[in-house]
């Protein structure tokens, strides 16, 4: 079977399962609040958001929402994820548990915290 690569994110939000929609859609749009600047791109063919470099990616899976925000925002975030599967930069979010969308929009702000930090200086 052919991998789909997506051009946009409004194209892989197409093929999205209808049983995760509505979870990367709370996504998308707390990523937009808190990182108003930022642009939506396809980067290793997933959405994820842009500020003078990643901020964050993210992506729907059979059974959970991928969330990856670089090791220093999980090591940061890291007492709040223990309670879900993570990876050194990566947290997974099992579509059979609330959305924690406050922590979602803790992580994107801090990352583009960070980049702003790194334009000042």
């Amino acid at each position: 079977m052919e991998k789909v690569k997506f051009e946009t994110v409004d194209a892989y939000f197409q093929s999205v399962p209808q049983h995760a929609l509505e979870r990367m859609n709370a996504i998308r749009i707390a990523l937009k609040e808190v990182a108003p600047l930022a642009q939506e791109v396809i980067s290793y063919n997933m959405p994820a958001l842009k500020y003078h470099g990643i901020l964050v990616y993210y992506a729907a899976y059979e059974k959970h929402i991928g969330f990856y925000a670089i090791p220093s925002t999980h090591k940061k975030f890291g007492q709040e994820l223990s309670k879900y599967k993570t990876g050194k930069g990566s947290v997974q979010f099992p579509h059979d548990q609330p959305l924690p969308l406050d922590l979602i929009k803790r992580m994107a702000a801090h990352r583009y915290k960070e980049k702003q930090d790194e334009i000042v200086s």
